[in-house]
């Protein structure tokens, strides 16, 4: 039994992909560590700091597989790091005196946190070519339904028409400033560890800095301007990123199972034989992809309230909310990245019903362009007495059970200045979508040039 849905074998194929958890697998995360300290012993080699032939004995013996789990395991529970046994086992590995370099000048928090940075940057490219993806779907929905025309809802109630196009248009455009984040996010966050035991790299001396950029260039990470072992920002900002990512994909989740209710029925997550059914009701057609996305969702950003919580580090070397972070972080990721899976999913076989569309914009029997004859009457009468109007005209047809037309025609008041062909124009939703259309192309032609923010 696992106590992580994530790494559950019945569960975690809900919630994450095995491409995102073998990023953190604990192999994984161990090799990070040893192409750390491979990387380390090359950048010193080349500065001369340590024999040449150390560094390739070094870097030929960091491979996990040369190494018993089990000991590292056991290790691991009783210095409290995987770093002590695995520097241990690195250094009894290597032939000659080569070991004897292994480690040279670092401290332990120097080297799992580039390795972390490592990982992350694994983890970062899995996430853009799903939310790549998404752009790319979202887009095309955004064109194929640009004038397909629907009821847009204030309150879970109908406010105005839209287009189904426009819809997703807000969508994507959230989605655009995500995958810019995504960008900034690269620059602030791959950054190397190296600080030596609290931060001065006074254990190598005048070399300190060059050894810090030698390992950068190694690891293909940028040099910070000083050690950042208490300055959690960096991880704090990935998180906050996550969440942002998973609180967008959740608003798509969250339209979509309202537009799959019953009462709505204007479109329907993929189907498939038994996916979302119920062991009861026969009928039922669940948003399953929807409320996975809306779990992830929930769960990334109690996460991030951990990171951000982590960044309250004591002194230059922290007790425990470096330990927090090894807990969170790596969750956030792998609910992340099925969420966007997920989404994936829901947006490639998304159906979409323009009959049930118009069917429900008729369902008020024209009082969803109620506005369009306020602002019609406004000019003549002014627009509060035009919205007295009009609204009176509302509550008569709601309670007689009348169409908006036929109460307005009735009325002298509007006929005075409306006709009976200008109140029918008035009134068709078709022709009170205001700029949506206008709308989805700027959103769309922001995809296709890359500009993902104005």
């Amino acid at each position: 039994m696992t106590v992580s849905a994530v790494d559950s074998a019945i569960f975690g194929g809900l919630f994450t992909t095995a491409a995102m958890r073998a990023v953190f697998a604990d192999e994984a995360r161990l090799q990070r560590m040893l192409d750390v300290e491979a990387a380390l012993a090359r950048a010193q080699a080349r500065l001369g700091l340590i024999p040449a032939a150390a560094a390739v004995e070094i870097t030929t013996k960091a491979r996990l597989e040369r190494f018993d789990l089990e000991a590292i395991r056991r290790g691991t529970e009783l210095a409290g790091y995987p770093i002590v046994p695995l520097v241990k086992a690195l250094g009894e590995a290597c032939d000659g005196d080569a070991g004897r370099y292994v480690h040279w000048g670092a401290t332990t928090q120097d080297i799992v946190d580039s390795a972390l940075v490592l990982q992350i940057r694994d983890a970062l490219a899995l996430i853009e070519v799903d939310l790549d993806a998404v752009l790319r779907r979202l887009a095309g929905l955004s064109q194929q339904f640009r004038d397909t025309p629907m009821a847009g809802r204030s309150h879970l109630q109908h406010a105005l028409p839209i287009t189904f196009g426009f819809k997703c248009a807000v969508w994507l455009s959230a989605m655009q400033r995500q995958r810019q984040h995504l960008e900034t996010l690269r620059g602030e966050i791959l950054v190397v560890q190296f600080g030596g035991a609290v931060g001065t790299l006074a254990s190598l001396g005048e070399s300190g800095i060059d050894v810090l950029a030698a390992l950068a260039g190694e690891l293909d990470l940028a040099v910070p301007p000083i050690a950042w072992h208490v300055a959690r920002e960096g991880l704090a900002e990935a998180a906050c990123f996550l969440g942002l990512l998973t609180g967008s994909l959740g608003k798509i989740a969250t339209d979509t199972a309202l537009l799959m209710q019953t009462e709505v029925g204007e479109v329907a997550e993929p189907h498939a034989e038994g996916r979302g059914g119920s062991s009861t009701m026969p009928q039922k057609r669940n948003p399953i992809a929807s409320e996975l996305i809306l779990a992830a969702a929930k769960n990334v950003r109690q996460q991030v309230a951990v990171m951000l919580d982590a960044m309250l580090q004591d002194h230059e070397r922290a007790t425990g909310p470096w330990h927090a972070e090894w807990l969170a972080l790596p969750q956030a990721f792998a609910l992340t990245a099925g969420a966007l899976h997920h989404t994936r999913t829901l947006l490639d076989g998304l159906t979409v019903d323009p009959a049930r569309m118009r069917r429900n914009l008729d369902a008020t029997q024209g009082m969803i362009t109620a506005e369009a004859v306020m602002m019609a009457l406004a000019p003549a009468i002014g627009r509060e007495q035009a919205h007295h109007l009009v609204a009176d005209a509302c509550r008569q047809a709601l309670e007689s059970g009348a169409h908006l037309l036929e109460v307005l025609r009735a009325e002298p008041r509007v006929t005075a200045h409306l006709s009976d062909v200008e109140l029918a124009a008035l009134l068709d939703p078709e022709r009170y979508t205001g700029l949506a259309g206008a709308f989805v192309d700027r959103v769309v032609a922001r995809n296709r040039s890359g500009k993902r923010r104005s």
